[in-house]
């Protein structure tokens, strides 16, 4: 037997105690905590009822469990409890009705006494009556009655939970059309009738909350974003508005059905959830923010103001059929406004005639006729469209002929709103549900057309009403307990517990209440509870724990959708390495063990794709997503994750931006770098998913495989494989599946073909190099997939408080497999050793390098500085190894560090600004640092006291400069250059202005000279001594990085991929260095011999000579797989650091200086001196102390790791 009540819940705060942020404990009455479900019937042990869906407490608390230190006040209505409806949609797109009750109970003595909560305290509690059926009235008066018999004097005759039980047991789901339900709770009788199904679909709500709420003509705009499939978000600060019109909305579109993301009311935590891509009718709380999100495109109805805005424009019904909707609501609506100019008139053919409006209350009736003006709508606006259907054909529904056999009948153009509708899911529903089908017989669309034609009333295709059969439920018990006691209670009652059940519940609160006493020892002013073992991962059920993988795998998804979407729409002055939502992709993906990330990632694009997006970015979005891919495709690589892998592959080959010579530059190309793409077995088992993705089964075998081939070697043309490796592998291939030599031959020129293409387009700079020059070195990387010795995946610490807990849990176990999916690790070769470096050059050291992890920030390292020897000098003396690093992270703080501490390395912590720590520097006595507060603060080196904070900014600062005289000189995001008074905390002067924001400064002190160059893509040089603007140097055409002024000479690298040499007196642009796949981020000017190093995110190091002729490259070094970050070159030691955490040391023998002349010196004399081993990490600054051979890198997870290249463990 069918039931009508699924279930009967309770939830709130059970047990184990969290916050919504995850902090175990009870943390006091201000904090929102997680509800727990604490009852049900039928219960949890009954194998014949599926369990509750597990995020229902979640969703009948949508804000959360609240604490307080008062219960029901009758004064005060906010403590009233509130009744409110909800639905929850299943995977398989089936929907739950849910009523729900919540109030304020009592908090129970065993937690209260567990958790040392103040006595008498009262906690958020909710009861729901869960149904199939869409009986909202019936559901929510069964409840309120259950509710109102709890709490009543008079008590009940029987425990409440009896009388929950009898009602979830025995009260049947009525039969539509043919019987009705009787039943009773106490003394109050109910009853439930279903409607037939000829009809309209069963509707037990009224719909007069949605015409209330809203004006007529806002009734219309969202009935039309509905009906085009829009992202929907309703907000109130009532949640029984909120479900009420979101099921009216979706039943005035019958018979279409909406086929997306449906929730009508969201719980606060899901936000993130409105930054979703794909189709959505959501519901949410007006009082939850929702500022920070982007919103592009979404449709906001604000039902307490009847508002209704949206970034997109929401295409009109066309006329007539608009005319005839507003009019017919009108009538039904404003009923007295359409009769105020009506005749009063006592004859009666007159009143006959011209029937005079009326105000009758609002009831089944009107909502009947609402219906149907709607259901009317469609039936003018499709009027003949099954004269357009094929059911023969691909395609069933004829869109053009429709449109084409409107506009010759309305005289109009074709309506851009009928033509989105046609493609709309719910339209290709609609024609598969109804035509050809058994639907069909039964379709009251075309049933109403015919009406309509016939110029019958559209009440006739409704069924007639047949007076149903009365089927009576009582309870057998009632009144027969014979002693006539009453059960009264001053708390919603708790079900009886098994024993298990029973002694799970004394285990955790044990567990809880030892805790605090511990911490209570430990820590007695923390009220933080934090136990050994997380027991609620133990007392989940495997179905409730697979649920809640499912659940946060969604969440990612959803997550990681909108945060795509928001990335592509950041504007051009924005900076996509330093936004919010790069940093949480990469967070996502590297924080995530189970590839969840990663995989997700590429999956958004590839719907993007699907989607029609036409797959250009910008230069800012394609460094974006080529570093995401990257660490994507790293991960997936340790993880023998060959399927994202092989995803990332398409969806790299399809995205591109234009160069200046508009010739398209895939992203596919700039992959090269990583080492998979060397790996047979991965072609391999790409080799084997095409073939069994061919959709061409019938075609002759060699064909097919040859096919496939081909699709293999455009892609690894188009990620610059090597031809002799790109052939081996497909060689290889073809061989196994023995095609022949003349489709061989076919495969061969193809190849050959397409690689001269490649190189026509790029040349040869984009081929890894496969021979030693005379100068450059190979690339020591080995190619082992993994490094047992490798630090934990650092992740963006923007938005890392959700990301951190979605992903704390330990890393299972891996498994490989073969071709059919995964392949082993290749770290070791055949014999079981691992692969050497070829590193063959006379200055190479083969001597293993320290490195040391230096902790203390919590946030990622946005800033480094290193101090040189004469910095120091005032503090320890002058000793060879006090070469300190001063570091700034997000979290706020300032550090400095004393490598020759080892082991204490961290000398003080500097506290005062409330932003990103952006820029650093010193001299002897001061140390100096920008932020994104718009501050700039100066400590005292050795007390490390705060002595100025100077502010002025109105925009975050970028560089900051120590100068003589108790100067300082800062560059900010506003677009301004100052000098500051330390002594005297003031503003000497704005000795700069720029028309965007300010990225890179150079200064020379003995000149005044100041170089400044940012967004704005002008180089900009003044004279400050003269107070003179000297030249604006213009020629790049995005953003200016980097840049470094010596003497006359200035050096500048750009996002347009070029570096440019300039002439300071001249004001000339001497040399264009253009021979870099990507952005340069720094670049170095060597005095000595003239030559200009530069380094991109293209992970290639280039070193140029300055001859007579120009300047050419002499040397590539190709060591580094990400972008180059920091170039640092002194007299004879030349420091590198990258952004994959990699570092470098190059040395330039001094028996060979002595042999060069004072022009045109060799800078291919420039040799790889020692370069420590790789870890996984992602680092975003880094700094050389030359003099002592250090690097110093800083991470995203907030480590500094320093190498000292002289120093062997």
């Amino acid at each position: 037997m069918a039931r009508i009540f699924e279930y009967f819940v309770v939830c709130g705060i059970g047990p184990e105690i969290r916050t919504l942020d995850g902090n175990k404990g009870f943390h006091g009455f201000g904090y929102l905590y997680l509800p727990s479900l604490l009852d049900q019937y039928p219960p949890s042990n009954n194998s014949r009822c599926p369990p509750p869906p597990p995020q229902l407490p979640t969703c009948v608390l949508p804000a959360g469990v609240e604490f307080f230190s008062s219960g029901y006040d009758s004064s005060d209505a906010s403590t009233f409890p509130r009744s409110y409806p909800i639905v929850l949609t299943e995977g398989d797109g089936s929907k739950i009705y849910v009523s729900c009750i919540a109030f304020r109970d009592p908090v129970s003595e065993d937690i209260a006494e567990a958790y040392r909560i103040p006595p008498n305290s009262y906690a958020d509690k909710c009861i729901c009556i869960v149904s199939r059926s869409p009986s909202f009235r019936v559901l929510k008066d069964a409840l309120e009655e259950l509710f109102a018999l709890c709490f009543s004097s008079s008590g009940s005759s029987k425990p409440l939970w009896d009388i929950i039980a009898h009602i979830v047991s025995n009260v049947p789901l009525s039969t539509p059309g043919k019987d009705r339900i009787l039943f009773g709770i106490e003394n109050c009788l109910l009853s439930v009738q279903a409607p037939s199904k000829d009809g309209l679909p069963y509707a037990d709500i009224s719909f007069q909350p949605l015409t209330q709420c809203l004006d007529l003509e806002n009734v219309i705009k969202l009935f039309t974003a509905v009906l085009l499939e829009r992202r929907i978000l309703l907000r109130s600060n009532k949640y029984s508005l909120l479900t009420l019109v979101s099921e009216a909305i979706c039943h005035l579109i019958y018979p279409f059905r909406w086929q997306h993301v449906y929730i009508p009311l969201l719980f606060f935590s899901g936000v993130d959830y409105i930054d979703a891509p794909t189709p959505y009718m959501m519901g949410l709380h007006s009082g939850v923010d929702t500022s920070y999100l982007a919103m592009d495109g979404v449709v906001v109805v604000d039902l307490e103001y009847n508002c209704i805005t949206t970034t997109e424009d929401i295409p009109p019904i066309p006329e007539p059929e608009l005319g005839s909707l507003r009019s017919e609501l009108m009538k039904l609506l404003y009923p007295n406004v359409v009769s105020i100019d009506q005749m009063r008139s006592d004859l009666r053919s007159a009143s006959e005639q011209y029937p005079r409006g009326s105000s009758k209350p609002w009831g089944e009736n009107q909502d009947l006729q609402l219906r149907l003006i709607f259901l009317k709508f469609f039936a003018s606006l499709l009027s003949g469209y099954r004269n357009f259907v094929e059911s023969n054909a691909t395609d069933v529904f004829n869109t053009q002929a429709f449109l084409k056999k409107r506009s010759r009948s309305t005289n109009q153009p074709e309506d851009p709103m009928i033509t989105q509708f046609l493609e709309s899911q719910g339209f290709l529903d609609y024609l598969e549900r109804c035509i050809g089908s058994d639907e069909s017989n039964n379709n009251i669309l075309d049933k109403l057309q015919d009406a309509i034609g016939r110029g019958q009333n559209p009440l006739s295709i409704l069924p007639p009403l047949v007076e149903p059969e009365i089927i009576t439920i009582s309870d057998p018990d009632l009144g027969t307990s014979g002693s006539g006691a009453k059960y009264t209670y001053d708390r919603f009652p708790s079900n009886i517990r098994t024993e298990e059940q029973e002694e799970k519940r004394k285990q955790i609160l044990a567990a809880a209440s030892g805790a605090f006493e511990y911490s209570g020892k430990h820590n007695p002013n923390s009220p933080s509870i934090s136990t050994g073992k997380d027991l609620k991962a133990e007392s989940l059920s495997p179905m409730e724990r697979q649920a809640e993988r499912d659940r946060m795998v969604l969440d990612i998804k959803v997550k990681l959708q909108g945060l795509w979407l928001r990335l592509l729409k950041l504007g051009a002055t924005d900076d996509p390495l330093s936004s919010f939502e790069y940093g949480t992709i990469l967070a996502l993906i590297e924080s995530d063990a189970e590839g969840i990330g990663g995989s997700g990632f590429v999956e958004c694009i590839s719907e993007h794709i699907n989607t029609g997006w036409l797959c250009q970015l910008t230069d800012e979005q394609f460094i974006a997503v080529k570093e995401l891919l990257k660490t994507a495709i790293s991960r997936a690589t340790s993880r023998n994750d060959i399927l994202t892998i092989r995803d990332a592959l398409e969806v790299s080959g399809e995205m591109f931006k234009k160069d200046p010579n508009n010739v398209p530059d895939y992203i596919q190309r700039h992959l090269i770098s990583l080492s998979i793409w060397e790996e047979l077995r991965f072609w391999e088992g790409y080799f084997d998913y095409l073939m069994e993705r061919s959709s061409n089964k019938s075609a002759n075998y060699a064909s097919q495989v040859s096919a496939q081939l081909i699709v293999m070697a455009s892609h690894m043309a188009g990620l610059g494989l090597p031809d002799t490796d790109a052939w081996y592998m497909i060689e290889t291939i073809a061989e196994k599946n023995s095609i022949g030599y003349k489709q061989l031959i076919k495969l061969r020129g193809f190849l050959s073909h397409i690689q001269q293409l490649r190189i026509s387009y790029w040349g040869l700079s984009s081929v890894k190099s496969q021979s030693i020059s005379a100068h450059a070195l190979p690339s020591p990387r080995p190619k082992d997939g993994s490094d047992q010795n490798q630090q934990p995946a650092e992740a963006s610490v923007v938005g890392r408080s959700w990301v951190q807990s979605m992903f704390s849990r330990d890393t299972s176990a891996r498994i490989n497999l073969g071709r059919s999916g995964r392949w082993s690790s290749d770290a070791t070769s055949e014999s079981g050793t691992p692969p050497r470096q070829d590193l063959s050059s006379a200055g190479q050291k083969k001597v293993q390098s320290n490195i040391r992890v230096l902790r203390g920030h919590s946030g990622a390292v946005t800033a480094l500085h290193c101090v040189t020897k004469r910095e120091v000098w005032d503090l320890v003396g002058d000793r060879e190894d006090a070469g300190f690093f001063i570091s700034g992270s997000t979290d706020c703080l300032v550090k400095i560090w004393d490598p020759s501490l080892r082991g204490s390395e961290l000398r003080a912590t500097l506290k005062g600004h409330t932003g990103p720590v952006r820029a650093i520097n010193s001299d002897r006595v001061k140390v100096v640092s920008g932020s994104d507060d718009q501050s700039v603060i100066v400590w005292d080196k050795q007390t490390t006291q705060l002595l100025e904070e100077l502010k002025g900014h109105d925009a975050q600062v970028s560089c900051v400069r120590m100068l003589s005289g108790e100067r300082v000189l800062t560059a900010a995001h506003d677009g301004t250059v100052k000098m500051w008074d330390v002594r005297t905390d003031t503003c000497v002067a704005t000795v700069g202005r720029c028309s965007s924001a300010v990225l890179c400064m150079e200064y020379d002190d003995s000149t005044g000279i100041l170089a400044a160059g940012g967004r704005d893509t002008v180089a900009n040089i003044w004279d400050i001594r003269a107070g003179r603007q000297m030249h604006k140097l213009l020629g790049h055409t995005k953003w200016i990085r980097s840049i470094r002024m010596v003497g006359d000479t200035i050096v500048t690298g750009s996002d347009d991929w070029t570096a440019r040499l300039w002439s300071v007196s001249r004001g000339t642009c001497d040399a264009v260095l253009a021979c870099h796949a990507g952005p340069i981020l720094a670049v170095e000017y060597s005095a000595l011999d003239k030559g200009i190093i530069t380094g991109s995110t293209d992970g290639l190091l280039r070193f140029w000579e300055n001859e007579d002729g120009g300047i050419r490259c002499v040397k590539n070094v190709t060591i580094h797989s990400a972008a180059i970050l920091s170039i640092s070159a002194g007299e004879h030691w030349l420091g590198i650091g990258a952004a994959d955490n990699s570092m470098s040391l190059f040395h330039r023998p001094q028996e060979r200086l002595g042999g060069f002349p004072n022009t045109g010196a060799k800078m291919a004399g420039w040799q790889l001196y020692r370069t420590p081993q790789k870890t996984a990490a992602m680092v975003r600054c880094a700094a050389s102390d030359l003099e002592r051979k250090r690097i110093c890198t800083g991470g995203r997870n907030g480590l500094l790791r320093l190498w000292e290249a002289t120093i062997n463990i």
